[in-house]
């Protein structure tokens, strides 16, 4: 394959840069390209519409390109974009967004530029994760514990983690040395390891992803508490095939066998396997955009699909008369339930079902919707267009579908949107968040 020498214009919505050749075709480069390097590229894959290259060499940097980068970025694929200063990772951000509506939900420009917000940085760009996961590999009688390389298939040995909150850095170092010490005498068939900490409660939880085979429980446990003072130890146990575990028990090793977060002023109590984002900061910041967007008020109907544990139902709840809550993922309804417990608020029906199926028999004066990286499912677009809410929040993990389902709103003329704000929840990444408000028409 051949060896281009190409400038480097912008990011993609992944880790790949953009180029493009002096024939105009577009070259997705690899490697840790930077918007503005001019770089010497070596070409891996051509198609007639576009090429694929890997970086060979930085001809002439960037002014965007991070003069002294954290050893971090180049050990690991946890950071891809860890070679860009910050301030151009969200400038990269917002422009992906306006690009996916244009692209895949058809909104003119002048119309992108109207509805697309400045991008809010809710903390810092290091140390913001209350989460991190970490592989766990056997190879013979050697055990191999930490995370994926840029190449996403080698695993490296990691003593701390510069995205995880300052104060537990040290803790990924130590959970991987007492489960390297444990396999020595133990056969351990582990598929993977969280490492859940909170700087507001204290609490810092490990839990290790496995079949459910036997297991030395009480040595795991012993351990495992002594090498990080874990709040809660748990084990979570697993079946079916790799692209479609599900879960069939979780059980406490020692500690609570939970781990809490304060969001809101409220304590939230959590399961390992419920989703919770990995910014506390981020998630407060997403709360407020959506509750100052709907405009909530003491005696309205509000409606929270695809709720979790409860991350916008609580503070919902807080200042609405009543919420129908749906979601469809078992641990994270019983999650949900608790927490309402918690929170003394009697005031929400929390439904365990999909949001299709379960969708509430209520006519709603307010509406959250927060799915998965798939978006909204057809019908459940058509179920919203029929509700007379005055708005509906549209919380968004993927630029592309979250235009995809914007175009379906307003094709069906129900709803249209007026604002988009980007997130940045994973700094250091391509991932942005998007609080997207809608008001019916």
């Amino acid at each position: 394959m051949s060896e281009l020498t190409l400038h480097v214009e912008r990011m993609s919505y992944g880790p790949d840069a953009i180029a493009h050749t002096s024939e105009g075709k577009t070259v997705f480069i690899s490697g840790g390209a930077v918007p503005g390097d001019t770089v010497s590229v070596q070409v891996t894959e051509n198609s007639d519409r576009f090429s694929r290259g890997q970086l060979v060499k930085v001809l002439e940097a960037s002014e965007f390109r991070e003069p002294r980068p954290n050893p971090f970025v180049a050990l690991t694929g946890a950071t891809p974009w860890g070679n860009i200063v910050y301030e151009q990772q969200l400038v990269e951000k917002r422009n992906s967004v306006v690009s996916a509506l244009e692209r895949i939900g058809h909104f003119s420009p002048d119309d992108v530029s109207e509805l697309v917000k400045d991008i809010v940085s809710p903390g810092e760009p290091w140390g913001y994760r209350n989460k991190i996961e970490l592989a766990f590999k056997r190879n013979g009688n050697k055990t191999l514990v930490g995370m994926y390389a840029p190449n996403g298939q080698d695993i490296v040995r990691i003593k701390d983690c510069p995205l995880l909150d300052k104060s537990n850095q040290k803790a990924v170092g130590a959970v991987s040395g007492a489960l390297s010490y444990l396999s020595g005498s133990h056969e351990l068939d582990v598929e993977r390891i969280g490492i859940r900490v909170s700087r507001r409660t204290k609490e810092l939880e490990v839990a290790l992803w496995t079949a459910p085979s036997g297991f030395p429980r009480a040595q795991v446990a012993r351990v495992l508490s002594d090498a990080v003072k874990a709040t809660s130890v748990v084990r979570v146990m697993t079946k079916g095939p790799s692209k479609a575990r599900r879960v069939v028990g979780v059980e406490r090793l020692s500690g609570s066998g939970s781990w809490s977060e304060l969001i809101d002023g409220q304590k939230m109590q959590l399961s390992a396997p419920s989703f919770f984002q990995v910014n506390t900061k981020g998630a407060e910041k997403l709360v407020e955009l959506v509750l100052s967007g709907l405009d909530v008020q003491p005696d309205d109907e509000a409606m929270d699909l695809y709720c979790g544990a409860g991350t916008f139902t609580l503070p919902l709840a807080k200042r609405a008369g009543f919420v129908s809550a749906v979601e469809a993922y078992g641990p994270a309804v019983r999650d949900l339930r608790r927490n309402l417990e918690l929170a003394k608020l009697d005031n929400v029906d929390a439904v365990g079902g999909d949001a299709g199926r379960e969708f509430p028999d209520t006519d709603a004066d307010v509406i959250i919707v927060d799915p998965p990286r798939a978006g909204l499912a057809p019908d459940v677009i058509q179920q919203l267009s029929k509700q007379p809410a005055r708005a509906i929040a549209y919380v968004s993990c993927d630029p592309a579908t979250l235009a995809r389902d914007l175009k379906r709103f307003v094709e069906i003329g129900s709803y249209k949107p007026v604002s988009v704000t980007p997130v940045d929840l994973f700094p250091q990444t391509f991932h942005v968040e998007n609080v997207c408000l809608l008001k019916r028409i």
